[in-house]
């Protein structure tokens, strides 16, 4: 079962999440906040597998929030709603740590989804805004947001992880880079797992980052 906290300012739309989120028999809505504060107090009484994190809310936003959860419970799975125009407040989250990234306007059906491929360990972001969130990386990249990874530890990479790096800065789910590099989806995930074992890093995000800002999503590796 799949425990699950709705963060939203909004007392309609966690309910109606909620409701939503509930008739899916391999999910259970385990608890509700209106803004950050609530959050860390929520996830002491009953700490969720998954949060869907409102980007903006008041007193402590998502961003903050995202910070402070996955500092305190990095296991905890995150999934910011956001609308097109939170550029500056989705930079922090996915910096922090935040596993997917997805339009309030998505179906429930897709929520659902959503959810169940971060608790198995994949990032979800709407296929139509990929390209929105190349630009965003492509942003962290340039400014404050570096992520650094020593020369030595990149010496170990094999030629097809180094292919699955460059797709992955690109924007490309594990389907898309599988069916582009001739793989299953299991092993772009046994080489996603190999790629962040080696280089040290937390998550998918930083690695997309991290090829952007050393552009290695321009090379070619034949």
């Amino acid at each position: 079962m799949i425990k699950v906290m709705i963060a939203d300012d909004q007392q309609l739309i966690r309910e109606s999440l909620g409701i939503v989120l509930d008739a899916n028999p391999d999910m259970e809505v385990t608890g509700m906040a209106a803004d950050g504060h609530q959050v860390l107090e929520e996830i002491k009484k009953n700490k969720p597998d998954v949060i869907l994190m409102d980007i903006r809310m008041p007193g402590m936003d998502g961003v903050e929030c995202t910070r402070l959860v996955k500092e305190q419970y990095p296991d905890i799975y995150i999934i910011v709603l956001t609308t097109f125009d939170d550029d500056e407040y989705v930079y922090g989250a996915l910096k922090y740590g935040a596993s997917g990234y997805l339009l309030k306007g998505i179906s429930m059906k897709e929520l659902a989804s959503a959810v169940r491929t971060v608790v198995s360990g994949r990032a979800m972001i709407n296929p139509e805004i990929t390209d929105k969130v190349v630009k965003l990386f492509n942003k962290m990249a340039k400014n404050n947001y570096a992520i650094q990874v020593d020369e030595e530890q990149t010496k170990e990479l094999t030629k097809t992880e180094w292919k699955v790096i460059q797709k992955i800065g690109c924007g490309l789910s594990n389907k898309e880079i599988a069916a582009d590099l001739f793989l299953s989806e299991g092993t772009v995930r046994n080489y996603l797992s190999s790629i962040l074992s080696k280089m040290n890093l937390r998550d998918r995000t930083q690695l997309a980052i991290w090829a952007v800002q050393t552009g290695t999503v321009n090379q070619r590796f034949e």
